[in-house]
């Protein structure tokens, strides 16, 4: 595939963001990290024909694929989970990203009854109580949706890192789930220098939150700023043991156990 990058018109200046001033900085490889990442997502587009999407969960690694896919024309589309109890400043966006790229978000809800019975069973403060309630949470909100999002897709990419979790530290670039379904993390050896210095240099929309010592973000009542010293993902699910901080959008399978890796 032979596409231009095209060039967006500047948003206003963001050097004083506090999340840029924090983590953006130049590593030595950083030009070479966005070739390649753009290499794979030609690579991934060429292979998968309008049955591919990017699962976008408007956190700051998202938004530079946004930015990549849009800048180079890939023909990737954009979906993200509107799980009904994201922050406000996470859905603001939505229409930031239609209205600079031009490009139109796909949004997937959770099936309204699905919530009320849950809610109405287990209270709005049910993942609080035990991890079992709070996956069941994620399973209605996220999972369920997140199928309909992939039902037609044969691959989808992610913002996924290594540098994120101990987790994610043994992720591939591209790995084939058991329905043939290819998912491509083309981040994966990214930095968070690496994403900030990105978002900096392209003056791409970030998520507010960001600048609220939020590095992860995830749903409203999950999440949490973070305190100097702490993980990257310490924020979220921050009331249970480190190893059982997942929601199952990434599962995979060891060759050992049945853990889930998840977003």
């Amino acid at each position: 595939m032979t596409t231009s990058a095209v060039e967006f018109s500047a948003l206003p200046d963001l050097g004083g963001s506090s999340a840029i001033g924090l983590y953006a900085r130049h590593t030595p490889g950083h030009e070479e990290r966005v070739a390649q990442t753009v290499a794979w997502l030609h690579e991934a587009a060429e292979a998968h024909p309008g049955r591919i999407v990017l699962a976008n969960s408007l956190g700051a690694e998202d938004m530079v694929l946004t930015d990549l896919i849009a800048r180079h024309q890939l023909p990737i589309a954009i979906g993200t989970l509107e799980t009904g109890a994201l922050h406000a400043e996470t859905l603001a966006l939505v229409p930031q990203i239609e209205a600079r790229y031009g490009l139109k978000v796909e949004l997937y809800r959770p099936q309204a009854e699905a919530v009320v019975h849950f809610v109405r069973k287990h209270g709005e403060k049910a993942m609080y109580e035990s991890i079992e309630l709070r996956k069941a949470c994620c399973q209605v909100r996220k999972l369920e949706p997140l199928g309909r999002m992939l039902a037609d897709r044969s691959a989808w990419v992610t913002g996924l890192r290594r540098e994120q979790s101990a987790n994610r530290s043994t992720m591939t670039d591209r790995e084939t789930e058991p329905n043939g379904r290819v998912k491509f993390n083309p981040l994966l050896e990214w930095t968070w220098a690496d994403i900030w210095h990105y978002i900096a240099q392209h003056q791409v929309p970030h998520n507010v939150l960001h600048d609220q010592f939020m590095p992860s973000i995830g749903c409203a009542p999950c999440t949490r700023a973070i305190a100097v010293g702490e993980e990257f993902r310490a924020g979220r699910w921050w009331w249970e043991d480190e190893k059982a901080k997942e929601c199952g959008l990434h599962v995979r399978q060891t060759q050992h156990d049945d853990t889930s890796v998840a977003a």
